[in-house]
């Protein structure tokens, strides 16, 4: 308070019905406008086109390896919580036992699943499936690299709008 009079004394502003333009409100004789609090302002986007020309062989070979290698590694750790799940409830010994009383014959035992499907076996089968998988995805990738590269010079490529909002 700047003015000369007392506190008590100087004229009494009512509030303003409405807001000043552009959220802000009038603060003192002055005129300086201060934004209002727990005012919101309309976001303003911003747009842009864009086009996907070329994608690098090398970067999309490095992240198809990477994500192939991940992939691998959940698989392998998905399919061993799975077997000790299904060991743990009984579901091979069960089984197994149906099938050794099914194929046994009177010179020999039956066939035998619980060995046959055991953690090593299964685990060991699955690694080799998912280093496959790794060799697999990682080529395919790459190659679609190069295959998008050679239909993007005719086409032009992808187009692409991106939004950032402020």
């Amino acid at each position: 308070m700047t003015s000369a009079q007392p506190p008590h004394q100087q004229p009494h502003r009512p509030p303003q019905a409405y807001p000043a333009p552009g959220g802000e409100e009038e603060d003192g004789p002055g005129g300086v406008r201060r934004p209002r609090t727990g005012a919101r302002a309309v976001p303003r986007t911003r747009k842009a086109r864009l086009r996907v020309a070329k994608a690098d062989p090398w970067s999309v070979m490095k992240v198809s390896f990477l994500l192939s290698v991940a992939l691998g590694v959940c698989t392998v750790v998905a399919v061993a919580v799975l077997w000790m799940v299904m060991d743990g409830m009984g579901v091979f010994s069960t089984i197994g036992d149906t099938i050794s009383d099914a194929t046994e014959s009177p010179e020999g035992a039956g066939f035998d699943l619980e060995a046959m499907l055991s953690l090593s076996r299964v685990l060991t089968f699955t690694a080799v499936i998912a280093a496959i998988d790794v060799v697999l995805a990682t080529a395919l990738a790459t190659l679609g690299a190069f295959i998008y590269n050679l239909s993007a010079g005719f086409v032009g490529g992808v187009e692409l709008t991106l939004a950032e909002d402020e």
